[in-house]
């Protein structure tokens, strides 16, 4: 019994201090917004001839917002896990990672020099390798190795623009945006940053990582994968901005990002497993920020990264409580009907969907109407017009599809079985994100853009977005009526389902095609050094040499007319070749 009080004791503490802490800095940040303060603070580690290293601190009015985002959601998720993981006998070290994890986003959100903000960034991914692998079963190792090679890749790029920065003799990025118009070295550093990016924020061709972490606790998901580790990509890239903007890559991004979110969507509406759509609509949110951001509207995308992430986090939180009583079911075949025996989170999972699809004056409305009225009004071409606007249809699609499932559907799981209702710490929590979903796109609204802004557009275009979204509401209904034969006998053969519901073979290219080779060959070479080259290539290691040998030539001497003729070509190319260096 001592033990579970020394638990819940640390969930409450780290609670209270995460919610103090997000206190206080909201009041910091209003006072530095008010008078228009940054504060730079620098720390000189080491001089080496003309190169400092230097740890900085900056404090100014956005990462301050950011923090107080990161920590107010923090705090919920820990008080949220004190009823979740209540049965999980390593609740402590949940919750020290949780902790480490949010440090870890903190030292990120406040560096405006690229070497601490790879400490933070090299955190995130080993912490959240950590995190998804916390059940230890197969399929979270498979996922955690996808999700910590995926990352891997953008800390390999961020160390090669740390080493093209040292031509500058500074790595703090605030310092360079005079270089920008003409040094195609800086455009160098802004495309290999554009591409880590990428990797954190799980862009076309890096998505595939972003569903497989949902082998995580529902918890970390809500945590991680809707306002910390997924943002952080988006947030580097708002930095940055100003050292990007006018090069071939932000481009690339605009396409890269568009379709990301037109593949998310289509694929959630084929989508059965309720974490996954609730991931797949995440993966959706964060393609509409990049590219917004690639448009060089990076207010605009600090917005839509702050609003998304509350009811984002609510709904992975609505989905933790609907697993736990469907006796951890995440099939949304199997449900149907709880509005009847979970109002409340049914309440909360209603309105975090209904912000999701930008439904007015929720928190969703602001930041998603305003980003498609200045698609609209930029000089853009058709092909992202289309995918703007067709993204947007699919999230109303596919919410309408898992509302219907859920909440109107009959019941499938088997009759005897005992719903039991909600849990009140996990209620308390759920409801303060609740509020935030309702509020935070207004208030955030006056605060990140105090000047006025009105966007003169013909009443077809202004109508558009609603345009689409009933569309795909409608469509959502009938889908969600259809039986799954008829879906596949009426609307698509089953080879183009397949192809779209696996978010374009992207998961399998991420596994088959780049990781197992890769670590098939790392496991016979570990195992070849373990046996000893002296056990490898004598006695019985050398005999299976020889025979693979022989069985080699025994093909090449088959009178094969393709392999004489191919040999004899390759000959000529040679011949050639070494004819034309010795001139």
């Amino acid at each position: 019994m001592n033990n579970n009080n020394i638990k819940y004791s640390i969930c409450f503490i780290s609670f209270f201090f995460l919610m103090l802490m997000s206190m206080l800095i909201f009041f910091n940040h209003s006072l530095f917004f008010n008078n228009n303060l940054v504060i730079l603070l620098e720390w000189e580690i080491i001089t080496f001839n003309s190169l400092t290293v230097i740890m900085s601190v900056l404090l100014d009015w956005m990462s301050l917002l950011f923090m107080m985002f990161v920590f107010l959601i923090s705090s919920v998720v820990i008080y949220y896990s004190k009823s979740y993981m209540s049965s999980e006998l390593n609740l402590m070290r949940f919750i020290i990672l949780v902790l480490l994890f949010v440090f870890s986003m903190m030292l990120l959100i406040i560096s405006p020099n690229i070497i601490s903000i790879l400490l933070g960034w090299d955190g995130l991914g080993l912490i959240s390798y950590c995190l998804v692998i916390f059940y230890q079963n197969l399929k979270s190792f498979n996922a955690g190795m996808l999700t910590a090679l995926s990352n891997r890749i953008g800390d390999v790029l961020i160390l090669m623009s740390i080493s093209w920065m040292l031509n500058y003799g500074s790595w703090n990025y605030i310092f360079y945006l005079e270089f920008m118009s003409n040094d195609w070295e800086m455009k160098m550093i802004g495309g290999l940053i554009i591409m880590a990016a990428m990797t954190k924020s799980a862009q076309i061709p890096f998505s595939s990582w972003l569903p497989a972490a949902m082998a995580a606790p529902t918890p970390v998901s809500a945590l991680v994968h809707s306002s910390t580790l997924v943002t952080a990509g988006v947030y580097l890239l708002i930095r940055f901005n100003m050292l990007l903007l006018d090069t071939f890559f932000f481009k690339l991004l605009l396409l890269m990002s568009g379709l990301t979110m037109f593949m998310a969507g289509i694929s959630a509406n084929y989508e059965f497993d309720l974490k996954k759509i609730i991931a797949l609509s995440t993966l959706s949110q964060l393609g509409l920020m990049m590219s917004i951001l690639s448009m060089g509207l990076s207010d605009l995308a600090f917005f839509h990264l702050l609003t998304p992430a509350m009811f984002k986090a609510l709904l992975f939180m609505c989905a933790g409580v609907i697993i736990h009583m469907m006796n951890d079911i995440q099939d949304i075949r199997f449900m149907g009907g709880i509005s009847l025996y979970i109002p409340l989170t049914s309440l909360c999972l209603n309105i975090s969907n209904m912000a999701l699809c930008g439904i007015p004056f929720l928190a969703g409305f602001y930041s998603k109407d305003l980003i498609l009225e200045m698609v609209s009004f930029s000089s853009l071409n058709l092909v992202v017009f289309f995918l703007y606007y067709v993204s947007t249809g699919l999230t109303m699609f596919y919410t309408f599809r898992l509302m219907m499932y859920l909440m109107i559907n009959d019941y499938n799981l088997v009759s005897i079985y005992n719903l039991y209702d909600e849990d009140f710490i996990m209620l308390k929590s759920m409801f303060v994100l609740l509020f935030m979903s309702i509020v935070s796109g207004s208030f955030l609204s006056w605060l990140v853009f105090s000047y006025p802004y009105m966007i003169y557009l013909p009443f077809n275009l202004k109508m558009m977005v609603i345009y689409v979204s009933l569309i795909g509401g409608l469509l959502g209904f009938m889908v969600s009526n259809m039986s799954i034969y008829s879906v596949n006998k009426f609307i698509m053969t089953y080879n183009l389902s397949s192809f779209l519901t696996l978010m374009w073979f992207m998961p399998n290219l991420s596994t088959y095609g780049v990781s197992y080779y890769f670590l098939n060959f790392g496991q016979n070479l570990l195992k070849n050094v373990d046996l000893g080259w002296s056990e490898l290539y004598s006695g019985f290691g050398m005999m299976e040499v020889l025979k693979k040998y022989s069985v080699f030539y025994n093909t090449y001497q088959i009178n094969n007319f393709k392999i004489y003729l191919f040999s004899f070509i390759v000959w000529m190319m040679m011949i050639l070749f070494v004819l034309l260096f010795i001139n």
